[in-house]
Order: structure tokens, then C-alpha cells, then sequence
């Protein structure tokens, strides 16, 4: 089994969690995506052992040894300080996602685990990216990815992503709904082995509305989708107030949490496992997982970053995997 690294921005922790990573054996052959000198110079700074080996797709690599790397080769445009952002490496930075997307794609891997990017220096080099949802979603040719987070007891998914809170209700129609409610409930079965998954959908309102009092959309859009693919035969619960919603008999129930929109579920989950949370595009015909955090510039270099979140992605994109090699 083959699984793709991309380490994200150069100048955040990405790097230090690929090498932080490589220190131990893994079940699968990992294959970072990037330059070979920057990983090798942030070894160095980091006073870790790191052998790196150049990845040729034809040959057969066994499962990672601790203290080597395969390396498939992309040269930064720009070197590279730790912590120092530089908008010439953000073609870079791209090219490795493209790179990594297109190798699940034909098979060559069987899933890819991304490290944080700085979305900020992209789009300041003049690249339109919104994040890896988004940029994955174009890329693999899918109208509805649906992100979603989760820790070893809780699961939330989101119906919109990165929306200002101003655009949230003009996008939660029953048309998005749907789709997005679909997409869990099938990968949830498809990645999760989840048989009849419990889905427990929040309203977007305070009180999810307050029977009208507090807005309308979960009169008029949710409680209506909802109904309608219940009839479907799909176990769906609410919708919900949020902030009541996760906690006692309710949560112990639930497979998986729908929540409207980013800044409504995520607080919860990172609250709940912030630095051991994983982030998994669903309605891909990829498997890609990552971390719960962001590039961490000020950690970059200093042996300070944690890579629990990328020990975890890493795990379950090898469990995911396997689980789609028996069930294919």
C-alpha cells in the first residue's frame, strides 16, 4: 500500500511533521511529495535521523521503515527559512497537491495525506485557492465534496466550509442538503464500515429557530429535506439546536454530526481532541485525510510540533484504504 504526503507550506510545520513521521515503521510505504533538500536541511535542524530514498512508481517498496523516506521529487522555487512565508513557493506547494490528487487517481496510491497549507500566501501570489476541499473537489471533477473532521468519538461533517457567516443561509437549500447528506451517509458506509449510520443534523438558527421565532430555515429547507430522504430510508435525526446537541444519550447515538456551517461543529471537535482530530474530504474517488491544525510558522524548525494529528490522518487513511481494498 501506497500513500501520498504532501507537506504543505514549506516554511510551516509540515516538513517537521514528515520527518517527525518518518523517525517510526509504518504498515504502509510512504511517499512524500516534495523537495529533498528541504526535508533533509529540516532534518538537520530538527536533530533527526532521516535516509531518503528516491520513489520510482514501477518498483515494489515495502512498508516504511523508521528513519527512511521516499521521495518523489518537486524543487522548490524559492529556498526556504522555517517560519518566513515567500509567495514564490506557492506554485510549488500546488504543483505537490496536483501531483499527489492525480496519483490517487490512477491507482498509483492509495490514498494522500496532506500537511497544513497557509491559504493566505497562495491566494498572494496570485493563485485563487480556498483550501484542500475545494481545490481536491476541482480536481477530481466532483460537485459535492463534503469536509469533514473527527477524533476517536465523535464525527462532524459540514454542509458549508468556508462561507462568510453572512452567505451561509442563501446556501443552505434543499438541493445542497440533499446532495451533502447523501455523500455522508454513503461514506460513512464506504470508509467508516458503518452499516445504517445515525446522522444527527444541527438547525442553523439559535434554538434551531424556535419553532419560526428565530428564522425560518429549518421550516422551510431542513426539517422538509430531512423528511423527504427519511422516506429514503436514511436514519436522520433534527434538526437540532447546537448547543445542546452534543452531549448525554444523544451523542453516544450518533455516527456522525451534520452542522451548517464551519465555525457551528468544528469548535466542539476541536475542543473535544484539538492535535489528535483528523480532516477527511468526503464524495472523492480519493481517500485524502489531514490535520486538524493549521501551518504553525512559529513552531517551523524548533522541534515543538506535535504530530499526533498526523500519526492519526495517517492511520485511518491506511484503515479507509484497506477497508475499500475488501469491500471493492
Amino acid at each position: 500500500m501506497r500513500i501520498a504526503i504532501t507537506p504543505g507550506e514549506p516554511a510551516g510545520i509540515g516538513p517537521d511533521l514528515i520527518v517527525t513521521l518518518a523517525q517510526q515503521p509504518h504498515a504502509a510505504c510512504l511517499v512524500a511529495i516534495a523537495d529533498p533538500d528541504m526535508l533533509a536541511q529540516r532534518a538537520q535542524q530538527l536533530g533527526l535521523p532521516l535516509q531518503l530514498r528516491d520513489y520510482e512508481p514501477d518498483s515494489h517498496s515495502g512498508p516504511a521503515r523508521a528513519g527512511e523516506l521516499m521521495v518523489a521529487p518537486y524543487a522548490l522555487h524559492a529556498d526556504c527559512v522555517a517560519g518566513q512565508l515567500d509567495p514564490n513557493n506557492a506554485s510549488y506547494l500546488m504543483d505537490t497537491l496536483m501531483r499527489a490528487t492525480d496519483g490517487c487517481l490512477d491507482g498509483e496510491f492509495d490514498a494522500m495525506l496532506t500537511a497544513p497549507v497557509h491559504k493566505g500566501i497562495i491566494n498572494d501570489a496570485g493563485i485563487a485557492f480556498s483550501g484542500h476541499t475545494e481545490f481536491l473537489a476541482e480536481r477530481c471533477k466532483v460537485d459535492m465534496p463534503v469536509m469533514l473532521l473527527c477524533t476517536d468519538k465523535l464525527r462532524v461533517a459540514l454542509v458549508t466550509t468556508h462561507l462568510p457567516l453572512s452567505q451561509v443561509s442563501a446556501a443552505i437549500t434543499e438541493e445542497r442538503l440533499t446532495a451533502v447528506i447523501r455523500v455522508v451517509y454513503q461514506d460513512m458506509q464506504r470508509l467508516f464500515g458503518l452499516t445504517d449510520p445515525h446522522i444527527t443534523v444541527l438547525g442553523v438558527n439559535p434554538h434551531a429557530g424556535e419553532n419560526g421565532h428565530m428564522g425560518r430555515e429549518e421550516i422551510e429547507v431542513i426539517e422538509p429535506t430531512l423528511e423527504s430522504l427519511r422516506g429514503e430510508g436514511l436514519n436522520l435525526l433534527g434538526p437540532l439546536p447546537a448547543d445542546s446537541a452534543f452531549s448525554g444519550d444523544l451523542l453516544t447515538n450518533t455516527d456522525v454530526y451534520l452542522a451548517m456551517f464551519h465555525d457551528q461543529g468544528l469548535p466542539v471537535l476541536k475542543y473535544a481532541g484539538f492535535g489528535e482530530a483528523v480532516n477527511i474530504t468526503l464524495g472523492l474517488p480519493i481517500i485524502r485525510t489531514s490535520v486538524d491544525h493549521g501551518t504553525a510558522l512559529d513552531l517551523a524548525g524548533t522541534g515543538k510540533a506535535n504530530c499526533g494529528s498526523l500519526e492519526t490522518a495517517l492511520q485511518l487513511a491506511i484503515n479507509m484504504a484497506e477497508l475499500r481494498r475488501k469491500t471493492a
